[in-house]
């Protein structure tokens, strides 16, 4: 009998135990977690970069607005207008791509007329190369401030 004995006890202990998961949730977590992990970061830098990039268009044609009003003629406008907005784009790391100047009611630097400016600029999408993506993997940007010249000031163009 002790042969029998044996044998149901042997049945048994591997019933038992072949329900059982044995150290598998640590390599799961890890697993899940990396797969998760990923995406994430991924998408987190490149909101951040957008976000950069928003701001600094927007911080660079305010301030080309107000160089441009602030101008002692029309000729030096532009010049300082475009400076100042590189130089606004370059705080954040980034580079002047699309910039333009338009003077509204009545011309350029006239008592009562304002000066629109715009600032465009295309965030590619990191870690994706042009071969693959191009102008489909890139976020475009852009900002318009209107500055006003102001109607009780001399008319300079």
């Amino acid at each position: 009998m002790i042969p029998a004995a044996r044998s149901c006890s042997t049945l048994l202990r591997r019933r038992l135990t072949r329900g059982r998961e044995e150290g598998n949730a640590i390599v799961e977590f890890c697993t899940m977690g990396i797969l998760f992990l990923i995406p994430l970061v991924y998408i987190m830098l490149a909101v951040f970069d957008v976000q950069r990039a928003a701001y600094g268009v927007s911080a660079a044609a305010r301030d080309a607005g107000r160089a441009f009003v602030l101008a002692p003629s029309v000729g030096d406008a532009e010049v300082r207008a475009r400076e100042a907005a590189t130089i606004a784009l370059a705080d954040q790391g980034l580079e002047l791509q699309g910039f333009t100047v338009a003077c509204e009611n009545g011309g350029c630097l006239q008592a009562g007329s304002s000066v629109v400016v715009t600032v465009d600029y295309t965030v590619p999408l990191p870690f994706v190369p042009d071969a693959i993506g191009g102008p489909l993997a890139s976020v475009p940007v852009s900002s318009t401030h209107r500055t006003p010249y102001g109607d009780y000031r001399e008319s300079k163009g």
